[in-house]
């Protein structure tokens, strides 16, 4: 059994209660209108901080403990300086309000906060971390960088990286390592380079490199100064001198006072016993339901000890205990872990399995495959709970041991409840949902190169068993969260069953031909060679067209084409830039084409041959819960985003072909679905007639556009000019984005766009009514009820504002688009299977549904697919589907 150790020895723990703050509040901002309490408070910065100060005392155990806060804008640092922070944007009053409950909610933890008049919570801190000098370890936590400066020996400090929780921890050895410098000397940097967020100046021109440069050579700022006048003539002597006064104030700036007239002390700061009564009166108050059952029902766990949470029955796993683990008819939890993300390359590192209060762990994967432990597995009726239930069915199924009757995918269900907060990171997402008795795998397993299996296996095994009993813990509450939203329907039918789906999609593959990949490299290099010395020819001379600097240097002083934009480093050579100045010279074209050729041999023919396997297959893996729309996403490698519109793009496919001999590759889309959803939402009498009459409705939409009388007088151009309104409609275009789009002047596409609304009113009906929808919710839904909030709804920020309405707009219709295909694949494959056919489906690219299959199932194919995708969802205009096949993906597609 694992065991958790008893510390005893006196700590400190130092918290920078403003920075961690104003972390907390930002990092639940996108959901912020859904954290209030019955009164209106808003309550993100207060829930986000009690999740990360539970993670924070699991961790570091303290027996001393101190939050510091600003005490108010005026500080003895303004004395000197009156603009010091005198550029910080006012505090937004949603965390303004919150803010005075931070001490009630400490008070009940039982942990002191403090302030302190004409100082800053920098001081109180570095005051306290002087005096535990020789008594007791210190660990500092902040948002803020500035205090590395107190880094000692005795003195560690942790600074958040991402979100609330990643940390870097800073050392002397770290800060040398990192700068080169000593803790110390941060003050110096600091002085030298100034800091645009507490807004003092340093030296003029003088940044962190050569900030560091000048640290290291001359130790001080006082040093330097002594050698100031030995330099050689330059900017920087010259900016040094005339800044003396500055860098010698920007350094007093900078330095923590570690001498503050505090009225309290260490022994003011021992950490006292959680109040009950007081923090359940807390979280009542503020609706913090989750934390308060969490509280109501296990107390035993989390009064004494500050790290009870973490205690769990967990015991490694022998052969001899299967008979009696598995026979147990009820559901029982099962994870398994590996270390990156990639499942279709990585080997397992362990797995846990468990239910109620029994919980056993192994590393030993023999143990999957035993007749015992398989049968279990393939067992339907013996429920299991996991994370991520399609990284479990195509590690078990390498394994040779696939399972069955996963009735729980916590994964899954957090991300319909969330679409905002995607991690795959289990403990992250326990967390969110108020259960803090598991650590997140960033910090078990490390991060980057130093990612690594804990060399205890214990240690390796109780993470694993408390992710399972995290698990298990969830799966009621969280389930009827889901069943709250009506949104139980979207799991049990759409992703869950997906899930499956996708997991033998990734496991089928898709063969690819790398010697056809190999000609077309070749092919691209010469083709390159060719484009770029025609670039050459033009500039008069060659020249490194991948440096932007070289090329602006080309374009704008020996060519002399008109300057578009510039930045830091000099003249913008961006596809905008380029795309603008297009008709001006021959080399633009060119030079457009080399870049897209180049991108293309890059990440699309070398990027796919690194990754065939053995078997001569890509087997990409597919993203469920990443986007907010519902839309898969596509990895290792990308499939999706092939750049078909290039000729040289669309002729990749033609590596991708079937793995069998007198097989082809099939391939069926959805036709304008999109459309067809905003025919169906919006209720349009004209677009769904459109539709059911089957007229183009692009051809459609240009003759209202055009003023047009017959649709034989509609020309390509006004058709694409159509398409693009039509679209760009869906998407909130504004007429300024619409007349960029298709090069029409600003007003033309002010017309375009009201005469499109002209021709269907209940479009712009539709668009107004969904975006005071979202007012008044605060998100919006799918056909199949997914979710999606909008905090930014009521936003004061014009862009903020207007990205939430346009997204209002769009997330029912893309989102809607993507609920249908999904329903589609689920019936698709169950039809393969209905039909005893030995065809496969391979990907999934948008609106595109690609499978593999023998000649002869083709015909069959042309009329059972188009038949499945048609009537996946039951819209008031009918669903078309195109479909086309041949012996390469290129060729059922083009």
């Amino acid at each position: 059994m694992a065991a958790v150790a008893d510390v005893k020895q006196d700590k400190l723990l130092l918290l920078d209660g403003n920075s961690l703050a104003f972390r907390a509040f930002f990092a639940l901002h996108n959901s912020l209108d859904r954290f209030t309490n019955s009164e209106g408070l808003h309550t993100n910065a207060l829930y986000t901080f009690s999740n990360m100060l539970e993670t924070i005392l699991a961790a570091e155990q303290p027996t001393h403990m101190l939050v510091a806060f600003d005490a108010g804008k005026t500080t003895f640092r303004t004395q000197m300086f009156d603009d010091y922070k005198g550029n910080r944007s006012k505090t937004p009053s949603e965390l303004s309000e919150q803010l005075p409950y931070f001490g009630e909610y400490l008070d009940a933890l039982g942990i002191a906060h403090y302030q302190l008049v004409d100082y800053e919570a920098d001081d109180i801190i570095g005051t306290l971390a002087k005096e535990a000098q020789g008594q007791m370890p210190v660990t500092i936590i902040t948002g803020d960088r500035d205090l590395t400066q107190l880094t000692t020996a005795n003195t560690t400090v942790k600074v958040t990286v991402k979100g609330v929780n990643e940390l870097e921890t800073y050392t002397p050895a770290h800060v040398q390592e990192k700068l080169g410098i000593t803790p110390k000397q941060i003050i110096d940097m600091k002085g030298l380079m100034g800091d645009t967020s507490d807004n003092y100046p340093g030296v003029t021109k003088v940044g962190e490199k050569t900030a560091l440069k000048l640290v290291k050579e001359y130790g001080s700022i006082e040093t330097l100064y002594q050698h100031v006048a030995e330099m050689k003539k330059s900017k920087l002597k010259e900016n040094l001198e005339n800044d003396h006064e500055q860098a010698v104030l920007s350094k007093k700036l900078a330095t923590i006072n570690t001498a503050a007239p505090l009225t309290i002390s260490l022994a003011d700061i021992k950490r006292q016993a959680e109040n009950q009564e007081k923090l359940i009166a807390f979280y009542e108050a503020m609706d913090f339901k989750s934390k308060l059952a969490k509280l109501q029902i296990s107390k035993s766990t989390t009064s004494a000890d500050a790290d009870a949470a973490q205690k769990i029955n967990a015991q490694e796993l022998v052969a001899a205990d299967l008979p009696q683990i598995l026979k147990s008819p009820q559901p029982q939890a099962f994870e398994i872990d590996i270390l990156g993300d990639n499942y279709h390359l990585e080997m397992p590192i362990g797995f846990a399995i468990g239910a109620a209060d029994h919980w056993y762990y192994s590393q030993d994967l023999s143990l999957l495959t035993t007749p015992e432990f398989k049968a279990w597995l393939a067992n339907r009726d013996h429920e299991k709970y996991v994370f991520d239930s399609k990284k479990t069915e195509v590690l078990l199924t390498r394994l040779g041991a696939p399972i069955a009757g996963m009735t729980f995918d916590l994964l899954l269900v957090s991300y319909l409840l969330n679409t905002f907060d995607n991690s795959n990171d289990l403990g992250v997402l326990a967390h969110l949902h108020g259960y803090q008795a598991v650590q997140t795998d960033l910090e078990v397993y490390g991060k980057g190169t130093k990612r690594a299996v804990p060399m205890d296996p214990e240690v390796l095994g109780h993470h694993l068993a408390c992710k399972a009993q995290a698990i298990y813990r969830l799966k009621t509450p969280l389930l009827t969260q889901l069943k709250d939203n009506d949104q139980d329907q979207l799991y049990d039918e759409i992703e869950a069953p997906l899930a499956l789906v996708l997991a033998q999609m990734e496991l089928n593959g898709i063969t690819v031909d790398s010697q056809r990949l190999q000609t077309m490299r070749l092919d691209f290099e010469k083709r390159l060679n060719d484009i770029q010395a025609l670039i050459y020819e033009d500039a008069g001379h060659e020249f490194n067209i991948n440096s932007p600097k070289q090329l602006g240097t080309v374009l704008f002083d020996e060519l002399k084409l008109p300057v578009i934009k510039k930045n830091k480093t000099g003249y913008s050579t961006s596809v905008e830039v380029l795309e603008q100045l297009q008709g001006d010279n021959p080399i633009i074209d060119r030079i457009l084409t080399y870049r897209q050729i180049s991108k293309l041999q890059s990440t699309y023919i070398t990027g796919l041959l690194k990754v065939i396997h053995p078997d001569h297959k890509v087997h990409t893996r597919y993203l469920q819960t990443l986007t907010q729309t519902g839309r898969l996403s596509s990895v290792d490698p990308n499939l999706q985003n092939i750049p078909v519109r290039l000729p040289e793009g669309r002729k990749i496919r033609q590596a991708f072909v079937p793995s069998h001999p007198d097989w082809e590759i099939f391939s069926s889309d959805y036709s304008q679905v999109e459309l067809r959803v905003l025919a169906h939402v919006s209720g349009d009498a004209n677009m769904q007639a459109a539709f059911k009459n089957k007229i183009d409705i692009h051809a459609n939409t240009a003759m209202k556009i055009f003023h047009l009388a017959d649709p034989s007088e509609v020309t390509p151009d006004m058709r694409r000019q159509a398409k693009a309104t039509n679209f760009g409609i869906v998407y909130g275009i504004s007429d300024y984005g619409l007349a960029r789009n298709i090069g029409i002047s600003r007003t033309q596409a002010a017309n375009f766009i009201a005469a499109y609304f002209e021709q269907y009113p209940d479009v712009e009906r539709y668009v107004k009514d969904i975006v005071e929808v979202a007012r008044q919710q605060g998100y919006v839904e799918t056909i199949m009820h997914r979710r999606r909030y909008l905090p930014d709804i009521h936003a004061k920020n014009y862009n903020l504002r207007s990205f939430a309405e346009r997204t209002a707009m769009n997330t029912p219709i893309q989102g809607s688009a993507a609920d249908i295909i999904k329903v589609a694949m689920i019936n698709m494959q169950q039809r393969l299977a209905e039909e005893n056919l030995q065809a496969k489906m391979l990907l999934q690219v948008h609106d595109e549904l690609i499978f593999e299959a023998p000649a002869t199932e083709i015909p069959i194919l042309e009329k059972l697919v188009p038949s499945v995708m048609d009537s996946a969802v039951k819209l008031d205009v009918p669903l078309v589907v195109d479909s086309a096949h041949g012996p390469t993906w290129y060729d059922a597609k083009g």
